[in-house]
């Protein structure tokens, strides 16, 4: 197995091949999930209670090393309009700490309807509503890592910046002065 990337496309932000990390942020609870090393199926994993940075940073690391994860998959909330909110930032900012903290290669893939989805399949199972919640964030998580695994295209780009004063050229002229 190697850690080979991709030459082109989206997708070569992650490693062709071993296990990704999917997960589902939430303030309260993550969903985690992991695919396979040939990175065609994914998982569920567990439903983890955040804690403070350390101790989630202490976890992370733990699914990391077991799982002999080589990227991570993180939903990012886009608005059915396909605009980020204020959820979106959120992600980001974790995001960004996740990539800086654990050095692995990151991207964000749309995660709309995933929690809507998850819920449906739990419903469907027959599961009873105490159980749902358990199982709610991993099965999010799973197929928020599932469509990117069938669709690496779908990776949002960072957001442009905004500028809210247009752009003017203030450096010096390279002709020489006369």
């Amino acid at each position: 197995m190697s850690n080979s990337l991709p030459t082109s496309g989206p997708s070569s932000l992650l490693p062709a091949e071993g296990a990704l990390l999917g997960l589902d942020f939430g303030t309260k609870r993550m969903g985690v999930a992991i695919s396979n090393s040939d990175q065609t199926v994914a998982m569920p994993v567990e439903t983890w209670q955040v804690r403070d940075p350390a101790q989630n940073l202490k976890h992370l690391r733990e699914l990391i090393a077991d799982y002999r994860a080589v990227g991570v998959v993180l939903g990012l909330p886009i608005r059915t309009n396909g605009e980020e909110g204020t959820a979106s930032a959120a992600v980001r900012v974790f995001g960004k700490w996740v990539a800086e903290q654990t050095k692995l290669p990151l991207v964000y893939i749309d995660e709309r309807y995933s929690s809507a989805e998850a819920e449906l399949l739990i419903w469907r199972r027959g599961e009873s509503p105490s159980n749902r919640k358990q199982h709610l964030d991993s099965l999010a998580a799973k197929i928020i890592l599932q469509s990117y695994l069938d669709d690496p295209s779908r990776i949002i780009p960072p957001p442009m910046p905004k500028s809210d004063t247009p752009k003017t050229d203030t450096s010096e002229s390279n002709e020489p002065s006369s």
